[in-house]
């Protein structure tokens, strides 16, 4: 049986990581003293007995706690699911769905840096339209995505429970307006795109959920492309992937009345891609749950993948 341990795991990712783990079946957790979780030398200890450590921690600790390995420790095996190390070198991009080179890679790492939620969602839906040739990598991509409020962690979760009697909070909200937000680097690095999209993050009052849509002008794309196409091309990519869902073309099923639910991946591993549009214009959507695929869900797929388990185990 492996050992796991969780490095901030009192955090929500880290709190739905362990949930995972406990149904497992496969593993058996570390778990820290609760007054030692700030202690060090106890969690050098712990990262240094563990077949795979989760860092469920800001960039900063992340950077920190990867230092605790000690130099002769060749076993240990890291996943992070901060942002610190997703485009850095010597770490794999925890993404199985990106390519089968990609799921390779991850089984064979030694470090795996998790996707974040928005970037799992865009990543999705672009990166193989532009590996096929159909959205050219210099295309002027935008992305609008909505998530639930729990992405935004403790503070945030903590923001709109307080205000649900108040309904301060019940509009939907953009922001990282500056165009700048810390998903960007990976979205532009792993779609294979030469410039970073225009992003914009958007967080509406619920728990979790999420959708993230990519417009394109098919006038811009490669000559010959269609709706139709664009959704071909994406089946293809997909076909035999168990948690990524390439939905039915113009299904009446897709929406609720002509309106979209953001929510009904929620619960899952599971993301599914969309294809809506016209003759001239194209909407690709991903929906997942922010805390599922986009974060605790991913983590133990590539823990599944790394430790020689079924891809599955504790997420179907």
């Amino acid at each position: 049986m492996s050992t796991v341990f969780v490095d901030g795991q009192e955090g929500t990712t880290g709190l739905q990581i362990r949930e995972r783990l406990v149904a497992h079946g496969g593993v058996r957790l570390l778990e820290i003293e609760p007054e030692r979780r700030k202690d060090a030398e106890r969690r050098r200890e712990l990262i240094n007995e563990a077949d795979a450590v989760f860092l469920c921690l800001p960039d900063t600790a992340a950077r920190e706690a990867v230092a605790l390995v000690d130099p002769s420790n060749t076993r240990t095996r890291m996943i992070d699911a901060s942002t610190a190390h997703r485009v850095a070198d010597g770490w794999t991009y925890g993404l199985p769905e990106l390519s089968p080179e990609q799921r390779r890679a991850i089984r064979g790492a030694r470090c795996v840096a998790v996707t974040g939620c928005h970037a799992a969602g865009f990543i999705l839906a672009l990166a193989p339209l532009v590996a096929c040739g159909l959205v050219p990598c210099d295309y002027p991509v935008a992305c609008h995505s909505l998530t639930g409020y729990s992405g935004g962690g403790k503070n945030m979760i903590a923001d709109y429970e307080a205000a649900r009697d108040s309904r301060a909070l019940d509009a939907a909200r953009m922001y990282a307006l500056g165009l700048v937000h810390k998903h960007l680097p990976e979205m532009r690095a792993y779609t294979g795109l030469a410039h970073a999209p225009v992003f914009v993050p958007i967080v509406d009052n619920f728990y979790k959920g999420m959708a993230v849509s990519v417009p394109l002008h098919l006038r811009l794309c490669a000559p010959g492309t269609t709706r139709a196409r664009i959704h071909e091309a994406l089946v293809e990519h997909y076909r035999g992937e168990r948690f990524v869902r390439v939905m039915p073309l113009d299904a009446e099923s897709n929406t609720d009345g002509g309106f979209f639910d953001a929510l009904a991946a929620n619960d899952t591993n599971r993301n599914d891609v969309f294809v809506f549009g016209n003759d001239e214009r194209v909407l690709v959507v991903s929906r997942l749950d922010n805390l599922g695929k986009g974060a605790s869900g991913a983590a133990v797929q590539c823990m599944n993948l790394m430790l020689g388990f079924d891809e599955g185990t504790a997420l179907e």
